[in-house]
């Protein structure tokens, strides 16, 4: 069971009065996408229209998805993963917590060379899992449909990785912890990040504390 959490609001003020935004459509202001929870079809659409809104709005200013995710429904997740691969802007991906199942191949499907996790992040990858019953037969069809999905991941995070299908296959057996340098050295990320890019580095700012300048 979650916590319940409320969203944050911020209010600006304008030369129209004040604007009060929840936190997450002020920071699609600024192109940023929150991908904060478990993947589902209501998740995946949210993400979705977002993604397509950005690209009507922007489509030579990058996207950038922070992730958070322990992963979800694979056709939910295909679904965002299409979409990023269809708009026009390069979306950089990052890793923040962790990107666990679907969460990995989303995060492993932002644009080459923008791929960035946190230094305290966790990547984990494995096979897709699915619930069973009814017949027999029933039961040969969901097990061929998990099959295919599983091509189709390992196919994509090989394309993202520069790894073989095969490869994929071996590190996807079991549940697969990455550090963030052990997801670098594999290919599903680019960058390790640990200050915002701008930010004057720490010493600078403990360098300037005090000054009554």
């Amino acid at each position: 069971m979650q916590n319940y959490y409320p969203v944050p609001f911020v209010i600006e003020k304008t030369g129209r009065g004040e604007r009060q935004y929840d936190i997450y459509s002020r920071l699609l202001e600024d192109r940023i996408i929150f991908l904060g929870t478990a993947i589902d079809d209501n998740v995946a659409n949210a993400v979705m229209a977002q993604l397509l809104f950005l690209d009507k709005t922007g489509r030579n200013q990058d996207i950038k998805m922070y992730i958070n995710s322990p992963g979800g429904s694979v056709t939910a997740g295909l679904a965002i993963y299409d979409t990023m691969q269809l708009v026009e802007p390069d979306i950089s991906t990052y890793c923040l917590g962790q990107a666990a199942s679907m969460g990995a191949v989303l995060l492993s499907g932002g644009t080459a060379g923008k791929r960035f996790a946190l230094p305290h992040s966790r990547v984990m990858i494995h096979q897709p899992h699915g619930g069973m019953g009814g017949t027999a037969l029933d039961m040969e069809i969901q097990v061929n449909e998990i099959l295919k999905m599983k091509r189709q991941l390992e196919g994509i995070m090989a394309f993202h990785s520069g790894r073989t299908p095969e490869e994929l296959s071996e590190a996807c057996n079991r549940d697969n912890f990455m550090s963030p340098e052990e997801a670098k050295e594999f290919g599903l990320i680019d960058h390790i990040v640990a200050r915002a890019e701008g930010a004057p580095p720490r010493s600078e700012l403990t360098e300037g504390e005090g000054d009554a300048s």
